[in-house]
């Protein structure tokens, strides 16, 4: 997995790319978390995201809970194999994807 962060005042925007699962969300959490703090607007790129497991949804969990205290988030560029495990586990009915 590969994670580029990208900051326009108080707008980040993270690219993911690879696989976000039980071996990777810890890195992208330990890399998000200091991030959020001046946040308003967090937008997560999937373009390059090939699989979301569990463990990778518990991370978008944590942060659509700090986002809603401060700002919004926002999904986009999803895969249909992405789009699939959201459909499947709910996250279609609270995430907000563009």
């Amino acid at each position: 997995m590969t994670v580029t962060m990208n900051r326009n005042e108080s707008q980040l925007t993270v690219n993911i790319k690879g696989r976000l699962d039980t071996l990777t969300s810890p890195e992208l959490e330990e890399k998000l978390e200091p991030e959020l703090e001046d946040t308003e607007k967090l937008i997560f790129d999937f373009e390059g995201l090939e699989y979301i497991s569990s463990a990778g949804l518990r991370v978008l969990l944590s942060a659509i809970k700090v986002m809603e205290e401060q700002g919004e988030m926002s999904v986009k560029n999803v895969r249909p194999e992405v789009m699939e495990v959201f459909e499947v586990t709910g996250f279609v009915d609270f995430l907000n994807i563009e």
